[in-house]
């Protein structure tokens, strides 16, 4: 996937998709009727549970979407990424050749020196192909890069290879600090601090801690423009220039205006790209009005907030948190491991991307596999 992405930067659901089909395969060669009732099994625990209300909340959300064409055409778009990445999930684990996680790693290294290399060559290798040519062109691979290198390290150490691990993380950082990305830059730092935190805190204490992460990530996304544009120095705007710091305040001071207009159930599934048009954009100011014509908030909190109102923010909470509850049953390493990538997720969530987007679902259900491809080989960091 990384290696893939590095050439062409939104084709992770592919893979996956290519993956999950290989899988479900073997699955079904090996339990045969049984294949169905051992795919489907989790999802009559909690969280299964709890993530299926919530697609089913996006469903509903049909109702009152004023585009319910646009609506269907994002549901596509990331169901066929959900859905492959669910069953990788499922499946890879315990399916995984012994050579798989040491070429994965070889592939991510790859892929960040490739990414590392274009950029101090300003592209030169781009240019030549014809390809488009600009900075922010390997953002969405190094946020790749970022959610796949903490689960596949952490797996290379629990095999005995630490310092292939460390090397892994070593050239993952150097990509993206060599990039323009900031939200993969803050996405690393925050995962690395939960990561630090996780191994050395209490276990409780951590979980708590968490808890509270994801519960502000949902609690403030409505009123972060608000929030921002009162408490943010200029000085960090200027800082933050390329960023386009300034544009994105403004952004999401919009959307949280609009969800202000429809609090209790949103404007309707997938209606980011249209927004400006939704009736609760039509009491906003012209000038926000403006600014909701981006397509999303570059917050998935806040574009759940809008889309899908107060209702899909606490079925998206409840099944965060259930999340949390699997992570604390597992061992030190790993558990350090699942709040490292917590932590870069929601601190990703929380500045870039639109939340259907199936590169970014193809990418954290691969970090996942991952993690709990280390759980079922029951090693234990000492």
């Amino acid at each position: 996937m990384p290696v893939i992405m590095a050439l062409a930067n939104r084709s992770s659901p592919l893979v996956a998709g290519i993956a999950a089909l290989l899988f479900l395969s073997g699955t079904v060669a090996e339990h045969g009727a049984g294949a169905l009732r051992l795919v489907l099994r989790p999802l009559a625990a909690p969280l299964g549970i709890a993530g299926l209300a919530f697609l089913a909340w996006c469903l509903a959300a049909f109702a009152w979407s004023p585009f319910p064409g646009l609506s269907a055409r994002v549901l596509s778009e990331f169901v066929l990424a959900l859905l492959p990445a669910y069953l990788l999930i499922r499946l890879a684990p315990g399916r995984m050749p012994d050579w798989g996680p040491a070429l994965a790693a070889a592939g991510l290294a790859a892929a960040c020196l490739f990414v590392a290399g274009s950029l101090a060559a300003d592209l030169a290798l781009q240019q030549a192909l014809g390809q488009r040519v600009a900075l922010f062109m390997f953002n969405r691979p190094l946020l790749t890069a970022v959610l796949l290198a903490g689960p596949l390290a952490a797996l290379l150490a629990l095999r005995g290879r630490r310092l292939a691990a460390f090397a892994l993380l070593a050239v993952t950082a150097f990509a993206v600090l060599r990039s323009i990305s900031g939200a993969a830059a803050m996405g690393m730092l925050a995962g690395a601090g939960l990561f630090a935190v996780a191994w050395f805190a209490p276990r409780r204490l951590v979980l708590a801690g968490a808890a509270l992460i994801v519960f502000l990530a949902f609690a403030l996304a409505p009123i972060e423009g608000d929030i921002l544009v009162h408490f943010m120095p200029e000085a960090a705007h200027e800082r933050l220039v390329q960023s386009s710091s300034r544009a994105r305040v403004a952004i999401a001071q919009s959307f949280g205006a609009a969800v202000a207009e429809a609090p209790l159930i949103g404007s309707g599934y997938g209606t980011g790209l249209r927004f400006a048009e939704v009736p609760a954009a039509a009491g906003l100011a012209p000038e926000m009005r403006t600014m909701l014509a981006v397509g999303h908030p570059h917050n998935s909190f806040l574009q759940i907030w809008a889309e899908l109102g107060l209702v899909g923010a606490v079925l998206a909470a409840w099944a965060a948190f259930l999340g949390l509850r699997a992570a604390a049953s597992l061992p030190r390493g790993l558990f350090a491991t699942a709040l490292g990538l917590l932590g870069a997720a929601v601190a990703i969530m929380f500045v870039e991307h639109g939340a259907w987007q199936a590169w970014w679902t193809a990418g954290l259900g691969a970090a996942l596999t991952w993690l709990r491809t280390a759980d079922t080989e029951r090693v234990r960091i000492p």
